[in-house]
């Protein structure tokens, strides 16, 4: 038991599935730290669905392994998942409180506990005056609250869940991102897959990049967009009267490898081999009346441009 305590929320290990000749996950290896959000990110078609499906048992891998809170997949790791799937299906014809409660009773709560659990989560989901509704009364994003509450209805120690802001509004994204944060704050792990770049920033602790089933880079976040940074990227503005003309340093390809046009600054790439103050040395030298110079990350949308190549990612990620 104390090595199960130990162990990672969840591990993959050199994890392949094949569809005929087509590789949907490729030796993919993989581990998500307990109580933490981690992103499993790529475009649509990269194996993140294939991959969920495979940590919650519904697929199997050709190879490699797979542990769930020290468990291989299967019943006893299940119990202790709450899992919400990219194809989303309710009874329409249910009551929301009603299917709510079934759902908890399926989890294995009393029908007095699903009950009163389904009762505090309809609330919580800005729910409670739909509660004696049938399902098919509801709109799509109020469906997709709902079924986002049957996952978490048990209290389970790892949430996994299947491009959950997909078509939602922002609105009721904000009520999702809200509740995956204090579902960590709780101590549980949330593992989700999303293309949508902007939400996985805003809460990811630690996020795995794939595409055409491989990955690219995984890690903490803020290591990752440290590295990814490296000092190389600085953000420029200058006070009006320096505005023009152009200091002649940001034309020397030696110091400036690029820059471009930001909302109210200018965002330069250093050359290699140059540092920061290099080119806040030049600049001062030269006599450019700074208003901002600043090192910045690069945001995570630029990340997965950089790693995965700007023509497969032109058309598959939102950002």
């Amino acid at each position: 038991m104390a090595g199960e305590f130990a162990s990672p929320a969840l591990s993959l290990r050199g994890v392949t599935k094949r569809y005929g000749d087509f590789t949907a996950v490729d030796a993919l290896s993989v581990e998500v730290e307990r109580g933490q959000i981690f992103g499993v990110l790529g475009p649509n078609g990269a194996g993140k669905t294939t991959t969920l499906r495979m940590v919650n048992d519904i697929i199997a891998p050709d190879e490699g392994e797979i542990h769930v809170l020290g468990l291989p997949p299967g019943r006893e790791a299940a119990v202790r998942i709450g899992y919400l799937p990219e194809e989303r299906g309710l009874y329409p014809k249910m009551k929301v409180s009603a299917l709510l409660g079934f759902f908890g009773e399926l989890r294995g709560l009393s029908s007095g506990e699903a009950r009163r659990r389904a009762g505090a989560w309809l609330e919580r989901m800005e729910l409670g005056a739909w509660a004696a509704h049938k399902v098919q009364d509801l709109s799509k994003g109020m469906q997709q609250k709902v079924q986002f509450a049957t996952a978490l209805i048990h209290e389970p120690e790892l949430l996994i869940l299947d491009e959950p802001w997909s078509g939602l509004d922002p609105i009721n994204a904000e009520v999702l991102r809200d509740i995956v944060l204090e579902q960590r704050d709780a101590g549980r792990t949330i593992v989700f897959s999303t293309h949508l770049m902007e939400q996985a920033e805003k809460i990811c602790d630690g996020v795995c990049i794939i595409a055409r089933g491989r990955k690219v880079v995984d890690g903490r976040l803020d290591a990752i967009k440290r590295e990814a940074a490296s000092g190389r990227l600085v953000a420029v503005s200058f006070d009006g009267e320096a505005a023009a003309p152009t200091p002649p340093v940001l034309a020397d390809t030696a110091m400036v490898a690029g820059q471009r046009e930001r909302k109210g600054y200018l965002e330069l790439e250093l050359a290699a081999g140059i540092d920061p103050q290099e080119l806040l040395t030049a600049l001062l030298d030269g006599g450019a009346r700074l208003r901002r110079f600043e090192v910045i990350e690069p945001t995570l949308h630029q990340i997965f441009v950089d790693r995965v190549g700007a023509a497969n990612a032109r058309e598959e990620i939102r950002a």
